[in-house]
């Protein structure tokens, strides 16, 4: 049975730091491309970050130079760093693992809630 698990939510200052993490059982951990979404109250589930098993990156334009996904292949787990954190920041951070070659077989987290508040 494949799970998916996100970790590391919580509340952080404006211009703080926090990081993710999405463990993965019950795959072929490396032959997923992993993405991290996030979704406000009141807004769409937005892109966030991916990274392929080759570590190919994608950062949306409100991530790049703040947060860094990586993966570690030997832990099946995938991390995503995000620091310079602002208020906008705020909302539920979802992992998802998608098959590379078959995209009908993805798997979601159940979330983690980052706030981000003085």
């Amino acid at each position: 049975q494949v799970q998916v698990v996100e970790s590391g939510g919580g509340l952080v200052q404006p211009g703080g730091s926090l990081r993710l993490s999405c463990a993965a059982s019950g795959m072929i951990f490396n032959a997923y491309i992993l993405r991290w979404y996030r979704q406000a109250p009141g807004k769409e589930r937005e892109l966030v970050a991916s990274i392929h098993s080759q570590s190919t990156t994608y950062y949306s334009d409100s991530a790049k130079g703040r947060f860094t996904i990586t993966r570690d292949n030997s832990k099946n787990t995938a991390y995503l760093q995000m620091s310079s954190l602002r208020p906008e920041d705020t909302a539920v951070y979802y992992c998802n693992a998608e098959l590379s070659w078959n995209s009908a077989y993805t798997y979601w987290g159940q979330g983690t809630q980052v706030t981000v508040s003085s």
